[in-house]
């Protein structure tokens, strides 16, 4: 997916809150992403967050990638509860630890940078 490709312009240093949080949870989470390219809100969030996650040294088999269809289906899209993209679901040691969905107000690295700094992520 095209969407999935870090945003070069995306400022790790005036983000480096976001990128530090995440780069905490290096080997200890996964993040699954569900989204596509003829979707409007994925264009717009997924780039920055995969940047996010590139800038915090993400290894490339701590992210799954899954690609939506228009009917909004895909793999493992009934198994996750997934009915909006992008979504994003952290998950530690198989557990859901966190979500991302296309209605929230922020960006998603930095949602998902918050929830893995509370005390319950990671501890």
């Amino acid at each position: 997916m095209e969407t999935t490709e870090p945003n070069p312009t995306w400022d790790a240093a005036a983000h480096s809150e976001v990128v530090d949080a995440i780069e905490a949870g290096v080997g200890e989470v996964t993040y699954r992403v569900w989204g596509a390219d003829w979707c409007g809100d994925c264009r717009a969030a997924l780039p920055d967050f995969f940047a996010a996650l590139e800038a915090a040294g993400v290894p490339d088999e701590e992210v799954e990638v899954y690609e939506v269809d228009r009917d909004k289906e895909g793999p493992n899209v009934e198994a996750y509860d997934v009915s909006l993209i992008p979504t994003v679901v952290v998950e530690r040691d198989d557990e859901e630890v966190a979500r991302f969905e296309e209605s929230e107000d922020r960006p998603a690295a930095e949602y998902v940078a918050e929830r893995l700094l509370d005390g319950d992520v990671m501890a």
